[in-house]
């Protein structure tokens, strides 16, 4: 650390400037000052550097002094240290007041805090000048050479500061490396900044082989994918990610022509990574509370179903359990664990049993920001294991699925179009997808099929493709239901083939069949999504939608309860919803079927179909005001709507159809 006191750090407008992310360093009008030869002085000012509020004098002595005989005393002289090395003529940055002590931050700039500012918006927000300049802050890891072996307080607290630091930094590379010119020195410059700060991510030696691929450096990419498997396997980490990615960029190269791709084709093919980029997620071994023997291994089984479960869903690639439970087993910590495997999510959680109840608390945590996107916890009586691990493993396979999907349509969004991978074009065709309007709807379409030139063997969009047509024939062009009817057929089909083992694409065939009449053989492939996967909401929720009408309407509403179960913010709530609304009318329950048709329609993306179905359901409720109400409400946003029109739509039995056309006259629908 002195042999940095010779040179110049950046000014930041004549004020103190601190240097965390590296070896510690503390400057003025960008000469260095010689700092402290206590590690721990120069530890405490780290810490109160970055600390969001005054810090009481007894937390900071139970952090840095191991009972020595003088707690107070050792804090008073590390602090007038501290006050001597920040002196200014024009500040007292360290200040005390009520037994607290606090550094005036007015006075200093911090590069870790300017950094954690920034990346307070999404990373791919900032201007690449932007990035480029919080890339050149990191020096090494936070607070480089500052261990303190017998603190374990603030140890514990300096592992997760350069855990957090490392995703930020991880965060920007990404974005740098995306926004490089395809094989440029640029872009090799920065994967190779990449891998030196995270040696054992798959991905940055990707990064790597691929640029070199691009600049048809093929021998030297050669090397350098040999040399980084064995770095890997020396370290103990699963070299299979990379050694399948390698095989399909070497393959691509090489045996794709350059005529008859499309130009998405074309560009993934001079960048790799567009194509191999899926968000994946590591399930990490749940802690028990208490000793193995009294829990009975709860944690470890449920943490062994909810990663057999979401890999069921094939909606994006789960570690595989023995990677991430031999890691866990050398004593890494969960950080460590995600670094290594080189995970977009990773989710975490705890069991304890509190009198006669079972305690799971689940985070889910974005690797690359360190952001906290999902944390629940779920209570259950104590008793039939088995039963509990599936019954809360239910709701936090649904609930990862769905907010990782979440996160990566947002992401997608904030990108520009001509920048998106297969995995980004797919989220990003899902956001307009689900906005349930003829132009987000066309949009969508031309998202899903940029991601299937890309990737022509990523299932998950053709199911989108196919949906869009499905839209189409059910509430946008109900005129053009044949053509659209046959295009959703096609577009599943195609998925099928892609890949059999995914439950959206038997869905979507599923949905399919159903607009074509084939009731019996939409059963089946919605039946065979939810067997593939039980935990697939939209299986169960379409099963609902095609009993509501013309099967089971018992076995409707229990589709319907467990699709809302399973995703209970569904963009598609409001169909769940309603199709529990048309299973009570079928049943005579009108009072029932009114209130849920109110539920349904009153959700922000409903659409005409909904309204009208809320409508005859208060009237038969005898509520035929508020029917007459909906009715007008309908009209104003649909000039022209009719009862046919919902008819043209759904496929009622032919008793609720009768019914409903009388209803309809009543209210003038």
């Amino acid at each position: 650390m002195e042999s940095t006191e010779g040179q110049r750090l950046p000014q930041s407008e004549g004020r103190l400037r601190l240097r965390l992310l590296g070896p510690l360093a503390v400057s003025a009008g960008g000469e260095l000052r010689p700092l402290p030869p206590s590690r721990k002085v120069r530890a405490l000012l780290a810490y109160l550097a970055v600390a969001p509020r005054p810090v009481s004098r007894s937390q900071l002595c139970a952090l840095f002094w191991d009972v020595p005989d003088d707690p107070r005393g050792e804090l008073r002289w590390a602090l007038a240290k501290i006050r001597s090395l920040l002196r200014s003529e024009d500040a007292a940055p360290l200040t005390s007041a009520d037994d607290h002590v606090a550094l005036d931050r007015s006075a200093l700039t911090v590069d870790a805090l300017e950094v954690e500012s920034e990346l307070r918006t999404d990373v791919a927000a900032l201007a690449t000048e932007r990035l480029a300049a919080l890339a050149g802050l990191f020096a090494g890891e936070f607070l480089a050479g500052s261990d303190l072996d017998r603190c374990p307080a603030f140890q514990a607290w300096l592992v997760a500061r350069r855990q957090a630091c490392r995703s930020q930094r991880e965060a920007i590379v990404r974005e740098l490396m995306q926004r490089a010119a395809p094989g440029s020195a640029d872009a090799l410059r920065i994967a190779e900044a990449w891998t030196e700060f995270a040696p054992f991510d798959p991905q940055a030696h990707l990064a790597v082989l691929a640029t070199l691929i691009a600049q048809g450096r093929r021998a030297e990419a050669e090397t350098r994918f040999a040399a980084a498997v064995r770095l890997l396997q020396n370290e103990g980490a699963d070299a299979e990610l990379l050694t399948t990615q390698w095989r399909a960029l070497a393959e691509r190269q090489a045996t794709m022509p350059a005529v008859a791709r499309p130009a998405a084709a074309d560009a993934a093919a001079a960048n790799p990574s567009m194509v191999l980029r899926r968000a994946s997620i590591a399930i990490l071994p749940f802690q028990e509370a208490e000793s193995a023997s009294s829990m009975g291994g709860y944690a470890a089984g449920l943490t062994h179903d909810v990663i057999t479960r979401l890999a069921k869903l094939r909606s994006l690639p789960v570690i595989a359990r023995g990677s991430v439970f031999a890691l866990a087993e050398r004593g890494l910590a969960p950080e460590a664990i995600a670094r290594k495997l080189g995970v977009a999510y990773a989710a975490c959680g705890t069991v304890r049993t509190l009198g006669a109840e079972r305690l799971v608390a689940v985070d889910l945590v974005e690797t690359g920001t360190g952001r906290i996107l999902w944390s629940e916890q779920f209570a259950r009586r104590a008793g039939d294991d088995l039963k509990l691990i599936d019954d809360v493993g239910d709701r936090i396979v649904a609930a990862l699925a769905s907010e990782v999907e979440l996160a990566e349509r947002n992401r997608a969004v904030l990108k520009a179009p001509n920048t998106l991978d297969a995995w980004e074009a797919y989220h990003r065709g899902l956001w307009h997808m689900y906005r349930f309007n003829g132009p987000d709807n066309e949009r969508a379409q031309a998202f899903f099929r940029r991601s299937i030139d890309i990737d022509p063997t990523f299932s998950r969009s053709y199911a989108g493709l196919s949906f869009t047509h499905f839209q189409n024939a059910f509430l946008l062009r109900p005129q053009e239901r044949q053509r659209e009817s046959d295009l959703a057929f096609k577009a599943a089909g195609e998925g099928l083939a892609a890949d059999d083992r995914d439950p959206a694409a038997h869905w979507a065939m599923g949905r399919a069949l159903w607009l074509r009449g084939e009731v019996a053989g939409s059963l089946g492939e919605l039946s065979a999504a939810v067997e593939l996967s039980p935990n697939y909401a939209l299986g169960h929720y379409t099963l609902a939608f095609v009993h509501s009408q013309s099967g089971e309407p018992q076995t409707a509403i229990a589709y319907a309860d467990q699709s809302r179960a399973l995703s209970p913010y569904d963009p598609l709530l409001f169909a769940m919803l309603c199709t529990r609304a048309i299973a009570h009318m079928r049943l005579g329950e009108y009072q029932e079927a009114a209130e849920w048709g109110r539920k349904a329609a009153a959700r922000p993306n409903a659409h005409a179909h909904i309204a009208a179905i809320s409508a005859l359901c208060e009237a038969l409720a005898g509520q035929t005001d508020v029917a007459r109400a909906v009715v007008a409400s309908l009209r104003q946003g649909h000039p022209g709507y009719g009862i046919d029109h919902l008819f043209a739509a759904f496929r009622f039995d032919p008793p609720l159809t009768k019914t409903l056309r009388r209803v309809a006259g009543r209210i003038g629908l």
